[in-house]
């Protein structure tokens, strides 16, 4: 179990605070709006009404104590700055912030967050890569140069194993994981012996020249 201190609860904000206390982590959120922080109490491990800009409200948090902060505002440039720069200064180990620019993006990675997302920007590609190529049902951009795709297994490795089929030897990809057809169950770093059923969906990664042959269609 991780700890994590989110930073605003907007659409944003308020969805990550759910779904990591889902994930059983340890979730504890601040919004100087009340309502916001009444509507989200009781499902995350705390909730504090407090205005983060204000340094002693982030020193009296112990925000060096947890794993992430995710400062989840964009809409003011300058608070979201400032909160990132204050945070840095009182020790937070991993500063993850929203951005709505990428101007925004570079002032924050200039002042010291450790990765800066867009939302809207980077859902946006996801989606039309996994909406324009039909064998592919998810695409994560990772890094610059690498991805992580989810595609069912192509026709010609169904029935052979990981080891006949020696993927990343022949093809430059990794398979980290193997989710069964029916979603009862999840392979980790499946075993060499493994071998491939109907349906399973394959969970990829590589960088994007190999996986090309995947997105685009099969690999023989």
């Amino acid at each position: 179990m991780k700890s994590f201190l989110i930073v605003g609860m907007g659409r944003f904000g308020e969805t990550l605070a759910t779904e990591l206390t889902r994930l059983e982590h340890e979730v504890l959120v601040i919004d100087s709006d009340e309502d916001k922080i009444q509507r989200i109490s009781n499902i995350v491990t705390h909730a504090v009404i407090g205005d983060a800009t204000d340094e002693s409200v982030l020193r009296s948090i112990g925000v060096r104590n947890f794993d992430h902060v995710i400062v989840a505002t964009s809409e003011d440039l300058e608070t979201s700055v400032l909160v990132t720069i204050m945070l840095k200064e009182l020790g937070a180990a991993n500063v993850i912030c929203k951005a709505k620019s990428e101007i925004h993006k570079r002032v924050l990675e200039r002042v010291g967050a450790d990765r800066v997302v867009i939302p809207e920007r980077d859902m946006g590609r996801r989606l039309a890569r996994s909406i324009a190529y039909a064998n592919i049902s998810d695409y994560i951009e990772i890094a610059t140069d690498c991805s992580i795709i989810e595609r069912v297994a192509p026709a010609e490795w169904i029935g052979k194993t990981l080891r006949e089929l020696d993927i990343r030897a022949r093809y430059g990809v990794t398979i980290i994981g193997i989710q069964d057809k029916a979603k009862t169950r999840f392979k980790a770093s499946p075993e060499a012996d493994y071998r491939i059923q109907p349906g399973d969906l394959m969970i990829i990664v590589g960088d994007k020249e190999t996986l090309m042959p995947l997105i685009s269609g099969g690999l023989r």
